[in-house]
């Protein structure tokens, strides 16, 4: 990618227009339009007065990533999955790399005695998930419920929560989460 297509490209990913980025940087719009038409070639000390309108470094001008959203990878292979877990639970995150997330979803893994902790959970949002195989205890508040496979969960994160698998089989679910803090 050349100087003009770069600068174009980084001005529009900061939402600025050519007449805001002139008007930072003190230079013309006509100024800023060559340089992305590649009519000009500006100087060292050109280019750095403009990108101080942006603010950015030279050397993050020609070092920052600039990939078209429709690069961003929409099927994610089984290996691909992230493991975010840090104990005996298994909890593989869908999308680790998509930018902006917005909504965390796992693949969960309760072995027999496993548990999320002897501490209750609680954090903005709201959560979700379906048990798809065994059964899994979850506490949400003062009250305590049994999942066995096919049941489902809905609640805001907010109140104090903890998941447990007190029995002999493995207990396997997909959940959701808001915000992604993952």
């Amino acid at each position: 990618m050349d100087v003009g297509e770069r600068l174009q490209a980084i001005r529009k990913l900061k939402g600025l227009s050519q007449r805001e980025l002139a008007k930072r940087a003190g230079v013309t719009n006509s100024t800023i339009s060559m340089i992305e038409k590649n009519s000009v070639s500006p100087s060292i000390s050109s280019l750095r007065k403009v990108l101080s309108g942006i603010p950015m470094s030279m050397v993050e001008f020609f070092s920052v990533e600039l990939e078209p959203e429709s690069t961003a990878q929409i099927v994610y292979k089984a290996d691909e999955l992230i493991d975010i877990s840090d104990g005996a639970v298994t909890m593989k995150l869908v999308g680790k790399s998509h930018p902006n997330r917005a909504i965390a979803l796992l693949n969960e893994v309760y072995p027999p005695g496993a548990d999320t902790g002897i501490e209750m959970l609680t954090h903005d949002g709201e959560e979700t998930g379906i048990l798809l195989e065994g059964r899994l205890e979850l506490v949400v508040g003062h009250e305590t419920f049994i999942l066995e496979a096919g049941d489902s969960y809905y609640f805001e994160s907010t109140r104090p929560h903890r998941f447990r698998n007190p029995f002999a089989e493995p207990a396997r679910l997909i959940s959701a989460a808001t915000p992604s803090n993952f």
